[in-house]
């Protein structure tokens, strides 16, 4: 049984690169609208999402249990640590965002919703995670110790561990 308060670990790219697809029209929309309490479910799924993953988020739970499994696509298993960094550079903006908003600061707001829009546009479309890319150089630099996402140096455990628990599932014969 998951916990929780975990983060997944790996991630399914594909439900990572959807979610963020629904962040850029979350961000659009507050740009385009500039309502205040557009912020709340930003900023509330950032922070859902760096807790527990999927778990508490609307938009996260959406994805992976209506939507990822619809699409009928191969899963592409990615380490969480760094998406989990990239959902918490989301949450500090997105705070930040709305901080400034309540401090009549509204285009540091904008500003910030502007860099969220970029940054989830580049993973949703393109598969760039400005974030991930952050973790890794934070990595090198040793700022984040290498205990810290050992499987985002290695990987083939991981992969063949999730390949053996495939090949355990039985799948039903479709006629």
């Amino acid at each position: 049984m998951r916990s929780l308060f975990r983060f997944p670990n790996p991630v399914n790219e594909v439900s990572a690169r959807l979610v963020a697809g629904g962040v850029v029209f979350q961000c659009v929309a507050f740009i385009a609208f500039r309502q205040w309490w557009q912020l709340i479910p930003l900023a509330y799924g950032f922070v859902a999402r760096v807790l527990t993953g999927p778990t508490l988020s609307p938009l996260g739970q959406f994805v992976t249990c209506v939507v990822t499994p619809r699409l009928h696509v191969p899963e592409k298993l990615v380490a969480g640590s760094p998406k989990r960094f990239a959902q918490g550079m989301g949450a500090t903006m997105s705070l930040g965002a709305a901080a400034s908003w309540a401090a009549d600061v509204h285009w540091l707001a904008i500003v910030l919703v502007a860099g969220i829009t970029v940054a989830a546009t580049l993973e949703s479309v393109f598969a760039i995670c400005l974030g991930c890319i952050a973790f890794a150089r934070l990595m090198r630099w040793g700022v984040i110790p290498d205990t810290v996402c050992e499987s985002c140096n290695d990987i083939t455990a991981r992969l063949t561990e999730a390949s053996r628990s495939a090949a355990s599932v039985r799948v039903p014969a479709t006629r």
